[in-house]
């Protein structure tokens, strides 16, 4: 055979092959179209081993064994949610304001005017366990004493007043003073501050002192007001007026700014033209919920002591996400039912994450700035 005709019968044996591969392949695709067409099983085409994708692990569930948070709304875990709340007197004289500890660990914080129109502050913590440091803290008052009884926190003050005293025994509130026996084990003075904004204490302290007077430090079911519920995720206000700066001028000697942060979308709280600290984890004081609720409010007797009326109705605002909306309050003693309502009447929803409540004099509330 000349070499010519080799050529020639290699080409033609080159194209039966390809012409055979490519029926073959067009019969394959016919076959699973077919398959398919007929509702038979389809008949798979094995790809090459290097090109096997490993399939993705199932994602696992972020919030497995977590539960929210009743008192922000968070995920936490449900050893965190089964703490029973403990409620701490903070000392917000200026002097003690450039000290105070452990508030930025608070979930829920109050402020109202205590008297000479300096105000106290309320720190309400879900879990103190692994809190190093808290304070300063200063004497009760009976309006505070009301506010930890709604979350049915253990009440934790250095001192008090006798209208105080008198309130905690109406409503048999368990507390930890420091002026009775159980003082020494919860409290201690930092020498280096001067008396009497020098009074700390620390979780286990409180925990420690709590159990010794034979308190609960589980949650007790069913004990604690419905103050607001939560929206699952963040939630931006329908309609609303802009509130992304908030002046609440308490007193001539206390006024409180609020300023919104739009990366952390939350308030930056503000007191005596500086930034609210808490000194031992340097962290200024940030809320994603602001609460004015605005009361009737007046001197108890002559020694400028405060009262208010917290029972029965009132108004206030609601902020967050930079605006407001206005909202009612209404309280009942008796059954400590406590609940702020939004426009419609219904139980007020907030986003998730920790809350400032000013109890605000209704008196002043052509002060407040927005």
């Amino acid at each position: 055979m000349s070499e010519k005709q080799k050529k020639i019968v290699i080409g033609v044996f080159a194209v039966a092959v390809i012409t055979a591969v490519a029926a073959g392949g067009f019969l394959l695709y016919r076959q699973m179209e077919k398959a398919e067409e007929d509702g038979a099983p389809r008949v798979e085409m094995t790809a090459p081993p290097q090109a096997t994708a490993t399939p993705a692990a199932p994602e696992a569930d972020s919030h497995d064994g977590e539960v929210r948070s009743a008192l922000t709304g968070e995920w936490v875990k449900k050893s965190t949610e089964n703490q029973r709340p403990f409620a701490v007197m903070i000392n917000n004289i200026e002097y003690a304001f450039r000290r105070q500890r452990g508030t930025s660990k608070a979930d829920i914080i109050y402020e109202a005017l205590a008297e000479g129109g300096i105000t106290r502050m309320l720190a309400i913590y879900q879990d103190v366990r692994n809190i190093k440091q808290i304070g300063s803290v200063r004497s009760a008052r009976h309006y505070y004493a009301q506010f930890a009884y709604e979350w049915d926190a253990i009440y934790c003050h250095f001192g008090h007043t006798k209208y105080a005293t008198a309130k905690m025994k109406k409503l048999k509130t368990q507390n930890l003073s420091g002026l009775s026996g159980i003082g020494p084990v919860v409290y201690a003075r930092d020498l280096k501050i001067a008396a009497p904004h020098n009074v700390f204490t620390t979780g286990k302290k409180l925990i420690k002192g709590a159990k010794k007077l034979g308190y609960s430090t589980k949650k007790r079911d069913g004990r604690s007001a419905q103050h607001f519920t939560f929206y699952e995720e963040d939630t931006g206000l329908k309609g609303g007026k802009k509130a992304a700066k908030v002046l609440l001028p308490f007193s001539n000697y206390s006024t409180v700014r609020l300023r919104y942060d739009k990366k952390k979308k939350k308030y930056m709280k503000y007191e005596y033209g500086k930034k609210h600290m808490d000194t031992y984890y340097k962290k200024q004081l940030s809320f994603k919920n602001v609460i004015i609720q605005l009361v009737n409010e007046r001197n108890i007797d002559r020694n400028g002591y405060q009262t208010m009326t917290l029972s029965g109705t009132g108004k206030g605002y609601y902020i967050t996400n930079g605006k407001r909306v206005p909202i009612t309050w209404k309280r009942k003693e008796g059954s400590n039912t406590m609940v702020y309502r939004d426009k419609d009447g219904g139980t007020l929803t907030v986003n998730p994450g920790k809350t400032y409540i000013a109890v605000y004099p209704k008196n002043r509330k052509g002060l407040i700035r927005f």
